[in-house]
């Protein structure tokens, strides 16, 4: 049994329940939405015992030969009919709450193949942690500061002029170039831990690894942060490119060294031919990377779950 969790209806998981289905496995599929269908019972010993019932399918724990794990913020979607009912929706929220880190302890505990366990993911909640991880496998990363002094952010800008801003944290955030007019809104970082970093010219590379699979693509664009090139007016153009060696060998062992068998990894090739990585990403969005360049992303994703 591989068990998917997460709301159907995100890409990269039905994409992966499809590959699943058609190369013959049983999956199910976890809505995280439909907490109140399911019921959760473990024991922690010399291994991890217990069942998982949904909707009246009740599955071993020891059964669950893999997990995909996809959970999204419960605080950004409410159960359908339970909108009105502000009592209901907040005692269905509790519960899918304390069901979501039930779940998080059995994917951590499972002897089955997890992409991706939980306390590796969690690394992607600082920054700087992270940094120090693509350093150890060989990358460059950008010159970066990360402070609450409007003054040190001053001496950073002087000192790279082309600087852009994004977040420390592992929530998603709109990348932007610091301009002229931005420096007096410096004096708010006393409340905010901000970061920033050199701005490095070149094209973006990105690589999902899968297991031992390799799969990689440069996206062009004049846009700073390609992902949202449509808001500012910017096209970006994505196309299969195969990396050289070296860079290869240090995509697959920072993947590894971060104990993430599924991993989106951010690169940035200059002219002069250095590679910078800016982030791994331990739950990436694949599909736009796969469906602009025909990757069979998610069918390594089915075969790492189903293989091990």
């Amino acid at each position: 049994m591989i068990l998917l969790w997460g709301l159907p209806g995100d890409p990269p998981l039905d994409s992966v329940h499809r590959q699943l289905l058609q190369q013959g496995s049983q999956p199910l599929l976890l809505d995280q939405r439909a907490a109140d269908a399911v019921t959760l019972t473990m024991e922690v010993g010399a291994r991890l015992t217990g069942t998982l019932n949904v909707a009246g399918m009740c599955v071993a724990l020891e059964d669950i030969a893999g997990f995909y794990l996809r959970p999204q913020d419960r605080t950004t979607f409410v159960k359908s009919g339970h909108q009105s009912a502000s009592t209901v929706a907040e005692q269905q929220h509790t519960f899918g709450a304390a069901l979501d880190d039930m779940l998080l302890i059995v994917a951590e505990l499972s002897s089955g193949a997890v992409l991706n366990r939980p306390d590796a993911m969690a690394a992607n909640n600082s920054k700087p942690y992270q940094y120090a991880q693509i350093r150890s496998a060989g990358f460059v990363v950008p010159d970066t500061v990360i402070t609450t002094s409007p003054d040190i952010a001053r001496d950073f800008v002087v000192q790279h002029e082309r600087v852009i801003y994004k977040s420390v944290s592992g929530v998603r955030s709109i990348v932007g170039e610091l301009r002229d007019a931005d420096i007096p809104r410096l004096a708010d970082m006393r409340w905010c831990p901000t970061q920033l970093q050199e701005r490095i010219d070149g094209v973006d590379v990105r690589v999902h690894v899968v297991g031992d699979e390799l799969f990689a693509c440069e996206v062009r664009s004049d846009a700073v942060d390609y992902r949202y090139a449509h808001l500012s007016g910017h096209r970006a153009v994505v196309s299969a490119i195969a990396l050289p060696d070296d860079c290869a060998e240090r995509c697959v062992a920072l993947a590894r060294a971060a104990r993430l068998p599924l991993a989106g990894i951010d690169l940035r090739r200059t002219v002069d031919g250095q590679w910078y990585c800016f982030e791994i990403n331990p739950s990436p969005g694949f599909t736009y990377y796969q469906n602009a360049t025909g990757a069979p992303i998610d069918a390594a994703i089915a075969r790492l779950l189903t293989t091990g």
